[in-house]
């Protein structure tokens, strides 16, 4: 590493794999700033798992003990007819195909909160804000800001999601890297008037799910309303009362408790609405640019592994980059450790899909058989294996 002055590398996005890159980049003795379009972190969201490869690199970053007390530990999920009868229960490991007692679930905004204190005091943040263009000199990146500021930058890497707004200016537009999975969801909070506690109930009908999903007794639920749907709704986007539309309409005249997940998605001031989708890019980086985490390879929602592939890319990232003092060699050694283990486990959302929200009506009556007879042996299971593919490389302490 050039220990004459500090490398300078601008971070957009700052969720999960941002803060996580921050500080390994930190560690190794970069200059840090990280950019963020919300005016302040988002808290909350929906429980996320950390698994295999992943849990070694919060154990590496001290977070284990804090992450442990923020554990969830949903305890089944219970599966039901288009008639609200309960088909089975089933362990949370049998859906996501995890291990009992090895894997961790906390809500998104407890890992994000935990990230960013870690790194907030060591790091340039900017809420509020974001890159506007791109132009790459010799030696640098030249980064003007929607707020009007002009920065150089060594190098920029795009830490900003599924719909990548680094990923846009520098590779071209999303629909050429979006592989859709032919689901869209709704998700919200509501509250939780049937006392769920630590678990899960999952409604089916032919192509659709309601779920609900419960932490403590006395916190609100969280809702999710998932359907299948062959095109993706790109229109819908940039409305929420669209998007709002278009999940009510197909959830139309169900029955169980899909009426009142309807209206309280109807009311919901947290809605978040999005395909289930993944990133497949031919390269994930170019020229002084990287990507990192869904902006590079978004697993989907239904894979259950988008917080750990980007807490184990953040932590290969930097570590390559403090490895070589060419960028490009390092960009080239993160994609060669971590192009593997992207797809294997990007491989696991066809799976979790056909279990989570079976298409067809035939597809439903089996995987229904299926429940009834073996409940323990969901075709989703084999996650483990995804999960530990990839031994972390160990990268110089400093």
């Amino acid at each position: 590493m050039n220990h004459h002055a500090r490398r300078t590398v601008l971070i957009s996005g700052a969720s999960i794999a941002g803060p996580a890159l921050a500080y390994w980049l930190d560690h190794y003795g970069f200059e840090v700033t990280v950019v963020e379009k919300a005016p302040y972190l988002r808290a909350g969201g929906y429980p996320i798992d950390i698994r295999g490869t992943a849990m070694e690199v919060v154990t590496r970053m001290g977070l284990r003990p804090r992450l442990e007390r923020a554990h969830v530990d949903s305890r089944r999920i219970s599966f039901l007819d288009q008639e609200g009868a309960l088909l089975a229960a089933v362990r949370p490991e049998v859906v996501t195909g995890g291990v009992e007692g090895r894997d961790l679930e906390v809500r998104r905004g407890d890992l994000a909160d935990q990230l960013y204190a870690l790194v907030r005091d060591r790091v340039e943040f900017v809420f509020g804000d974001s890159i506007d263009t791109l132009t790459e000199g010799p030696g640098h990146v030249e980064v003007s800001f929607r707020g009007g500021e002009r920065r150089t930058f060594d190098l920029v890497v795009g830490a900003d999601g599924l719909h990548s707004n680094t990923r846009g200016l520098v590779f071209g537009p999303e629909e050429r890297f979006h592989h859709y999975l032919g689901h869209c969801f709704a998700g919200f909070t509501l509250p939780n008037h049937l006392g769920l506690s630590h678990e899960g109930l999952a409604w089916n009908a032919p192509g659709r799910a309601a779920v609900l999903y419960a932490t403590d007794p006395q916190a609100p639920v969280y809702g999710f309303l998932n359907f299948a749907r062959d095109e993706a709704p790109y229109s819908a986007f940039r409305a929420p009362e669209a998007q709002r539309d278009l999940v009510a309409a197909q959830f139309e005249g169900d029955g169980w408790e899909v009426p009142r997940l309807v209206a309280a998605m109807r009311a919901a001031d947290d809605l978040f609405f999005d395909v289930v989708s993944q990133i497949h890019l031919p390269s994930w980086h170019r020229g002084r640019v990287a990507l990192v985490g869904d902006a590079a390879y978004a697993p989907s929602f239904m894979s259950g592994q988008g917080s750990s592939l980007s807490l184990v890319g953040a932590y290969v990232l930097a570590g390559e980059l403090a490895t070589h003092t060419d960028h490009g060699a390092a960009f080239t050694a993160y994609e060669r450790v971590m192009r593997e283990f992207v797809t294997r486990n990007q491989a696991l959302a066809t799976s979790g899909g056909a279990t989570l929200v079976p298409r067809t009506a035939p597809e439903l009556a089996r995987r229904n058989e299926a429940l009834r007879s073996a409940p323990g042996l969901l075709p989703a299971a084999g996650g483990e294996e995804a999960h530990t593919a990839l031994t972390l490389p160990e990268y110089p302490a400093r």
